[in-house]
């Protein structure tokens, strides 16, 4: 009778070890998440293993937040990583757990284009990214960090070139202008320097130009065309008298029709007033405006106007006669609709 008590005991025994064992490897083992869809986790500065906890803990299932318990009794509940963490819903609880736990990030996109300003673009940045707004705009404002790379805080716009970057969530200023600067100096390779040089223009000084054929026009097969205008212009020493810059200068882009008043902005950025380009770029360049510059269309304009039907495209003139008459029909085309 013992002895069968002794063997029944230790098969109860055994039992118990493999049903323990078995339930302890699907708590760290088996499926985490309790759904099918990716798990997004962001984790920052103020967060801790118990805010983590938060956040993860809704997602998985009731086994699996056992064992994610047990391996941070484990680890002692150590310094967490902060980061964008991207989770399948086929991970098992202890891969989920060394992503995390480990940093083992997922890169995020950083998109940036269609900005003007520094602010707009440190608040582009951080709406995408960990960073706060106005770390950003204290270093796009810092002389001595702009310098650094060979920038004012009012050209520093111009080594942003628009694109979509993978980056992590997490990254600081530093390696975020970093970064850009590295990009920057892929952008400008052997060919592009090449025909900068031959139009006599610097890097930054094609981003200047590039912004203003921006600003000018939306049409993308305009804008070598009004490149060109410019060009021509800054060679033959007539001043810009480029619109675009004159509504930087008031501080207004909404300005649907430049006055007089406006013309007469004391600004370094009024090019009806100060010849030659402008001391910075008046909006971010996209790839597009740099290689209409780089690219720009030869030809005997010096003169532009907005079409009068309002379609975005400009009619261009050799004269002042012809140029008057394109004016006339727009200012014409403005009273009619009441733009003032």
């Amino acid at each position: 009778m013992k002895k069968k008590q002794i063997i029944i005991a230790a098969a109860i025994a055994a039992l118990l070890i493999i049903t323990t064992l078995s339930v302890g490897y699907r708590m760290i083992y088996g499926k985490a998440f309790a759904g099918n869809d990716v798990v997004e986790i962001y984790i920052d500065t103020d967060d801790n293993a118990d805010s983590l906890q938060t956040k993860i803990f809704p997602h998985l299932r009731p086994l699996a937040i056992k064992g994610w318990k047990l391996l941070d009794n484990i680890d002692g509940k150590q310094k967490i990583r902060t980061g964008y963490y991207r989770l399948t819903s086929t991970s098992s609880t202890i891969k989920a757990y060394k992503t995390v736990r480990h940093g083992m990030q997922t890169p995020v996109k950083l998109v940036m284009n269609n900005i003007r300003t520094n602010e707009q673009l440190a608040g582009r940045i951080a709406k995408q990214i960990m960073l706060d707004s106005t770390e950003i705009i204290k270093a796009l404002n810092d002389t001595a960090i702009c310098s650094s790379y060979g920038y004012a805080p009012n050209t520093i716009i111009a080594m942003f070139i628009p694109n979509t970057y993978e980056v992590y969530w997490d990254m600081n200023v530093e390696k975020l202008l970093k970064r850009m600067d590295k990009e920057h100096k892929a952008f400008w390779n052997q060919s592009r320097l090449a025909k900068a040089e031959e139009i006599g223009l610097s890097q930054l000084e094609v981003s200047i130009l590039a912004s203003i054929v921006e600003e000018e026009t939306a049409v993308n097969d305009e804008k070598p065309t009004v490149a060109g205008l410019y060009i021509n212009r800054l060679k033959r020493g007539i001043p810009l008298q480029a619109d675009p810059t004159v509504k930087f200068a008031v501080g207004d882009f909404t300005l649907k029709r430049i006055l007089h008043k406006h013309l007469e902005t004391d600004s370094p950025y009024n090019t009806y007033k100060v010849a030659g380009l402008p001391p910075g770029p008046i909006r971010m360049p996209s790839i597009i405006g740099l290689n209409s510059v780089l690219n720009y269309q030869k030809h005997d304009y010096i003169y532009m106007c907005a079409k009068e039907d309002f379609s975005g495209r400009h009619n261009f003139a050799t004269n002042l006669a012809q140029h008057n008459a394109n004016a006339r029909r727009y200012q014409n085309a403005l009273n009619r609709r009441g733009i003032k």
